[in-house]
């Protein structure tokens, strides 16, 4: 067990704790919930750079981030849709996305390719953090740019994952396909 493995820990624990918060009304539920989520994606960025920066990168840290970074995103978007904040539509494509590229993935690696996040990917994953913290702070705090947000902001992020899969699938596609297929 190494720093960025619990770093990666943490961020898991700490989405049941998010979910209860944005769920539960009490004052200022909204900032509670926007420091766990922050803190949580601020995990994410410090668990890759220790890890890659003291070479302490392991085969279930490299497994278990982007699961714990899929299901922050996923769980936030939920509580964000039973709070009536995103169309479940919205959530079901960005969600759906993110199962389908991991899966692709995975049916890469155990080809032996290696797919790294793209830049679109990334782009993507940064516009989602800057989104939904907007949408969990919510308009008391935030006024019109949570309007803009939940309207332009939301709309971005789908284009984003959607052209971030075409890529993925363009991209790499081919090669999975050929591997897969009988000799």
């Amino acid at each position: 067990m190494n720093i960025p493995m619990l770093l990666t820990i943490t961020r898991i624990l700490a989405i049941p704790v998010l979910v209860v918060i944005m769920l539960t009304p009490f004052p200022r539920q909204e900032l509670a919930a926007f420091i766990v989520f922050i803190l949580a994606c601020l995990t994410d960025m410090l668990d890759g750079f220790w890890a890659r920066r003291k070479k302490m990168t392991t085969v279930l840290g490299s497994l278990l981030d982007p699961i714990a970074d899929k299901l922050l995103m996923a769980s936030a978007l939920i509580c964000l849709v039973e709070r009536h904040v995103v169309a479940s539509w919205i959530a079901i494509i960005i969600i759906g996305r993110e199962i389908a590229v991991t899966g692709f993935r995975a049916i890469a690696a155990s080809q032996g390719l290696n797919i790294p996040a793209s830049n679109w990917g990334k782009l993507k994953m940064t516009l989602e953090v800057i989104i939904i913290s907007i949408l969990i702070l919510g308009p008391g705090y935030l006024g019109m740019l949570y309007k803009l947000a939940q309207t332009v902001g939301l709309w971005l992020i789908v284009a984003m994952a959607l052209f971030s899969a075409v890529e993925y699938f363009a991209r790499f596609g081919p090669r999975v396909l050929s591997q897969d297929s009988p000799s």
